[in-house]
């Protein structure tokens, strides 16, 4: 668009990773040390944050994120303004140029260490779908489902990056025409389309952070595969929740986008059916008009929209920590699947497929319910912004054969 602040950087402009954004992640290779290093993408190119910003070095030498997510908003303010001076500066080129690793040559590695995950259920059109599916005649939505943020302390260890392969879990399941469970890989292996949240400052135990102070204690927002088997989930979940369904492995994409970057995305959540309490008060809006498409063995299968979660993220945090738990800088926490009311929009194979009944054609000619071993998927996420769009780029993962 006219007025648009873009870099000098060949291909940047257009592509969604253009200055407006400069998303942060960990990258490995394109140097002889073969060391980590923190980077922020530009177009199809990482750059080493660290050797082009020596004031700030300190925070990015020992090839990690957490150090400059606990400096807070100050600093992570101070280092998008330089990055964003030098990469619209030509001048700045002779400087940049040998710190500049095309994409093709690194690898990502997973961001953050996540000390903590937490995975919320904040989309009503998927809580109520699968609260018709697992409790029928019941009403679809729980209790306390309106009136706070539902969630599970997930595995901190199973989080990998995108592009890491998923082994198929295996597990106790129930099926309806046995009276005793059985044992064996999950024959109902799916994927949930996510938000991810960073923390970067974190807070004491006992401290809770309220709804107001979220923008200075996250970071930013990455996309997730909370991926599920959903024949094991509905026989072990009674009565404390998911636990091997769900623990097996959680994939996050490799750049994580600034709050600051996701300022013209912000939009106000859906309307409040329910009074909420104080704390969870959402005085400023922090729904995010993020689009998310999943791609299953190149077929588009699903647009879900993120502006319809009910619960925003800033809202997650609150609840998160009101009852004294602490968050460090890396901790995760997610916004379970993102799904919307229309057709085409929902964020997992049990909605699209009506848990196995109405199977989907792929592009191949097979028709598909749940994952077969060798299927990826790929999900990426667009948000509008003053003069275009970012892209949150991509979290992908291909199925491998259980043990």
């Amino acid at each position: 668009m006219a007025g648009a602040v873009t870099s000098w950087v060949r291909g940047a402009a257009g592509s969604g990773f253009d200055v407006d954004h400069l998303p942060f992640g960990v990258f490995a290779g394109g140097h002889p040390d073969g060391r980590s290093r923190v980077g922020t993408r530009i177009g199809r190119f990482a750059l080493d944050v660290g050797a082009v910003l020596p004031a700030q070095a300190r925070l990015f030498d020992v090839g990690t994120l957490e150090p400059f997510l606990a400096a807070g908003s100050h600093v992570w303010s101070t280092v998008r303004s330089e990055l964003t001076a030098l990469l619209t500066d030509p001048d700045a080129d002779p400087l940049l140029r040998p710190h500049l690793y095309p994409l093709d040559d690194v690898q990502l590695l997973r961001p953050v260490a996540v000390g903590d995950y937490v995975d919320f259920y904040a989309s009503e059109h998927h809580a109520a779908a699968l609260g018709r599916m697992f409790r029928p005649g019941s009403e679809p939505l729980l209790p306390n489902w309106k009136h706070l943020p539902v969630g599970y302390h997930g595995r901190a260890g199973t989080v990998v990056v995108s592009g890491t392969p998923i082994r198929r879990p295996s597990g106790q399941s129930k099926p309806p025409n046995t009276d005793t469970p059985v044992f064996g890989p999950s024959d109902k292996l799916d994927i949930e389309a996510e938000l991810g949240f960073v923390v970067g400052v974190g807070s004491g135990q006992g401290e809770p952070i309220t709804v107001a102070d979220f923008a200075s204690h996250v970071f930013g927002a990455c996309l997730i595969n909370d991926w599920s088997a959903r024949d094991i989930q509905p026989w072990e979940y009674v009565p404390l929740g998911p636990f091997v369904a769900k623990s097996f492995a959680t994939s996050m994409s490799g750049w994580i986008t600034p709050l600051a970057a996701l300022a013209a995305a912000r939009v106000q959540p859906p309307r409040r059916t329910h009074p909420l309490l104080p704390y969870l008060a959402d005085r400023e809006p922090w729904g995010l008009d993020l689009t998310l498409q999943i791609d299953w063995n190149g077929t588009d299968v699903g647009h879900p929209p993120a502006r319809e979660l009910y619960w925003t993220g800033a809202q997650m945090l609150a609840q998160l920590t009101v009852g004294g738990a602490s968050v460090r800088p890396g901790d995760l926490y997610a916004s379970g699947t993102i799904s919307g009311p229309g057709p085409g929009s929902a964020g997992s194979f049990i909605e699209l497929t009506r848990n196995g009944a109405e199977p989907v054609t792929l592009a191949d000619g097979s028709r598909r319910t749940f994952l077969a071993d060798g299927d990826t998927v790929t999900i990426n996420g667009t948000v509008p912004t003053a003069t275009g769009f970012l892209s949150l780029g991509e979290v992908s993962g291909t199925v491998l054969a259980a043990h």
